[in-house]
């Protein structure tokens, strides 16, 4: 007889601190025979303070096509797989739509975990309007790349969230003033970390603050949609 198949389990973890981990993902972690990950040493790392021994296989972004292949023959021979990333929920910005793809491909459950993400508390906190957001990611590396794809987006009446790493925010929040106009805004890092910070104000203010004093660590920026600033903050 047939072994039955296995299950894909998106398993989210703490972002910052490690309270942040359900009881629910513990107990997925736990039980899954595999645990796919970004960085195996981090994952490991995470995985000790959790008190859990799992045997780790990397999936990222350079082996997500064929690990995903591989992954799913696993799982169609009956063992349960977790995928995690280094932090947040798997797919947001990090590795997980090929498995996905596969998964439903070759009719393997997807069991999906809520949990920690960046997004939402930046939003939440963030005093802009929560109603209606649009989640742009990590905008291009390039400036204008980076000003082209502000401009497809200039027009939005969403409130926009943009992750961004330190040593560009301050020439995208650059980008932004010139392409958006100086609307309200607001600049969120390390979230549920020791050092979590909340930078609130227009995009100009928020340049002036970081060009005096530079900001270390994960970064996401809420900027007010064009209906909340008036029409490209003019």
């Amino acid at each position: 007889m047939n072994r039955p198949h296995g299950k894909l389990y998106l398993v989210p973890t703490p972002i910052g601190n490690m309270g942040d981990i359900t009881s629910r993902a513990l107990e997925v972690l736990r039980d899954a025979e595999l645990v796919a990950c970004e960085d195996t040493r981090h994952s490991g790392q995470l995985l000790k303070k959790l008190d859990l021994k799992k045997r780790l296989i990397s999936y990222h972004d350079f082996n997500e096509r064929a690990r995903a292949d591989q992954l799913v023959r696993q799982i169609r021979e009956g063992a349960s797989v977790a995928v995690i990333t280094d932090a947040g929920s798997p797919g947001i910005s990090d590795p997980a739509y090929r498995i996905v793809r596969a998964a439903i491909d070759n009719d393997i459950d997807i069991v999906p975990l809520p949990g920690p993400t960046a997004i939402i508390p930046a939003l939440t906190a963030s005093g802009l309007p929560t109603d209606r957001f649009f989640f742009e990611g990590f905008l291009p590396h390039k400036s204008a790349a980076r000003r082209k794809k502000l401009e497809r987006i200039a027009d939005f009446q969403h409130t926009l969230v943009f992750y961004e790493s330190p040593h560009r925010v301050e020439k995208s929040l650059g980008d932004m003033l010139e392409v958006l106009g100086d609307r309200p805004a607001c600049l969120a890092r390390e979230i549920s970390k020791r050092y979590e910070q909340f930078l609130r104000g227009c995009i100009s203010s928020l340049i002036d603050a970081i060009t005096a004093k530079p900001v270390k660590g994960e970064i996401v920026l809420v900027i007010a949609g064009a209906k909340a600033a008036g029409k490209r903050g003019q």
